[in-house]
């Protein structure tokens, strides 16, 4: 049942009333967001609102709110991007973030538009759909354990390139804010935000015959998971990423949800050299992730080392290159759209080739010192300080496609 304050005014409790899907642990919060709502738009686009959300009409105005400095709205405990939080508010519950919005053509103040208001009128957004691939149906029998070895490149001596371009050859102005776009859902430049080359469309087509299903990409609650190593072994405890843009540094700071700090974690086994590597870290690189596609970006005043598969694949390198990037430099390192093609083409080769690409959705990055066949150090494993991103939600999607497809036609082992 909602808990309405007696103070509340007739036009939050009517607003109230219009909400969608709001859990009771959640009743206290949405009437904190109406209110904060009510008190920063005008009476006329109160009541534009009000005719907006109570007859599902998009023919209205922009209700606008003052854009914050980094575009987000704090409304008690909570804090995201303000036209997210009003469109899950009253229109989809189920909202994950602002990748799965794109604003009308007539919206004046669209969130995208950048300028000093926001419009937050629910029915001036649509909702985006996520790729899609089509996989034919299969009875789902256990995953096999024999499966074919995946060449994780971890042992292997891997070529080497520099950043693509040089210095100037930049994805996106270094600022110490994110770049132009990180939070858009549709911005102009397609290489700064990554999402306007996401393919939405179904991808794949298998034969008409086929029974086929759609496997959807989904948005997991944490974006990455990155381990620490030094040498071969493993430091500390997995870090899960759950926001968009996230630091790993050298210094002692205590992590928090987008800084993993590495200078606090201990290792009786460290040797000088780890040591000396690890004062050099200092600002480390920052990742972004937008619309499904990731950023690295080097902070440090050493370059950092970066092994992706998906990336190589992007500069038409060998999967295994490793791609030294300088300080104030950064790299498209993932590319969601590329890899939805990849899939789309080996759901087709079988359950051994959708398997294959476990290995690009995980992505290396040496700090400091570099790996390959240019480098004394020729694996992953005898630089000093290195991490391992793992890619969640490919994974995840690998996963869903992996179980429709079933077992593999014919048993496979590591000879195969």
């Amino acid at each position: 049942m909602t808990s309405i304050l007696p103070s509340t005014s007739p036009v939050v409790k009517r607003l109230l009333n219009q909400k969608k899907g709001i859990t009771e642990e959640d009743e206290w919060w949405a009437e904190k967001a109406i209110k904060s709502l009510v008190k920063k738009v005008r009476k006329t686009c109160l009541d534009e609102l009000e005719r907006a959300i109570m007859h599902e009409e998009p023919n209205t105005k922009c209700i606008t709110i003052q854009r914050s400095l980094d575009g987000r709205l704090q409304v008690s405990h909570k804090k995201g991007l303000p036209h997210v939080m009003y469109c899950r508010l009253f229109r989809w519950p189920d909202l994950i973030n602002h990748h799965e919005l794109k604003a009308i053509d007539s919206c004046q103040y669209a969130f995208n538009l950048k300028k000093d208001e926001v419009c937050i009128n629910p029915y001036h957004y649509t909702r985006a759909p996520l790729p899609t691939v089509l996989v034919p149906r299969q009875p789902i029998e256990s995953i096999p354990t024999d499966l074919p070895v995946i060449d994780d490149y971890i042992d292997s001596v891997p070529e080497n390139t520099d950043h693509p371009g040089g210095m100037n050859n930049q994805m996106f102005p270094l600022t110490e804010t994110p770049p132009p776009g990180y939070m858009s859902e549709d911005g102009d430049n397609q290489e700064q935000n990554g999402t306007d080359d996401m393919d939405t469309s179904i991808i794949g087509s298998p034969s008409p015959s086929l029974d086929v299903q759609p496997i959807s990409y989904t948005e997991p609650a944490f974006w990455c998971s990155i381990a620490y190593y030094e040498l071969k072994t493993r430091v500390g405890e997995t870090f899960h990423a759950s926001q968009p843009s996230l630091t790993v540094d050298g210094f002692t700071d205590p992590s928090s949800p987008d800084r993993f700090c590495l200078g606090l974690l201990s290792n009786v086994n460290r040797t000088t050299t780890i040591e000396q590597t690890r004062r050099h870290i200092g600002r480390g690189v920052r990742f972004y992730y937008i619309g499904g596609d990731v950023y690295a970006e080097c902070l440090s005043d050493s370059a950092i080392f970066v092994q992706s598969p998906n990336c190589n694949r992007m500069y038409g390198w060998h999967p295994a290159t490793v791609c030294k990037i300088p300080p104030r430099c950064n790299l498209k390192i993932f590319k969601n759209a590329d890899f939805a093609a990849v899939l789309s083409q080996s759901v087709s080769q079988g359950f051994e080739a959708v398997f294959q690409l476990t290995r690009m959705c995980t992505v290396r990055i040496s700090f400091v010192k570099g790996w390959g066949a240019e480098y004394r150090r020729q694996t992953v494993t005898s630089t000093p300080c290195w991490i391992e991103l793992h890619l969640n939600g490919p994974l995840q999607w690998l996963d869903r496609v992996l179980m429709q497809m079933g077992s593999p036609r014919a048993p496979c082992s590591s000879m195969s």
